[in-house]
């Protein structure tokens, strides 16, 4: 359903950092930064791109915004949130763990970016 999610970020170093670190803790590769200055993740047909907003303002969260990653485990998760703290991130939302939500229960963990933007690691309970 998407072809590409993009997160502006006041400073693309710190921000590929910090995604190179939480994507890695989730087997994806480094990001690479393209002829216009963007950092961008590919993989299975979908881009993730970090960039400075072209309206030259700064960055910010969009309030009510989450952006999601699937992950393979709960402990996949862990490690994500994990990498994320170490590089710049800061939790957000309850602790990592099991939610019930309604017709499934999920396993997730919350970080904040180096710019604020909320982001998920998701993991389908069985």
């Amino acid at each position: 359903m998407f072809s590409h999610v993009m997160l502006g970020a006041n400073d693309i170093d710190e921000a590929k950092v910090f995604y190179d670190a939480t994507l890695g803790a989730i087997g994806h590769k480094p990001g690479m930064i393209d002829p216009k200055g963007r950092c961008l993740y590919i993989a299975d047909g979908s881009i993730l791109l970090l960039s400075k907003p072209i309206d030259g303002e700064s960055a910010s969260h969009g309030n009510g915004s989450t952006m999601g990653f699937a992950v393979d485990s709960p402990e996949a998760a862990d490690a994500w949130h994990a990498a994320g703290i170490a590089n710049g991130g800061t939790a957000c939302e309850d602790a990592p763990g099991v939610r019930d939500g309604g017709p499934m229960s999920m396993y997730l963990a919350y970080l904040r970016d180096p710019s604020g933007n909320k982001i998920c690691a998701m993991y389908r309970m069985p």
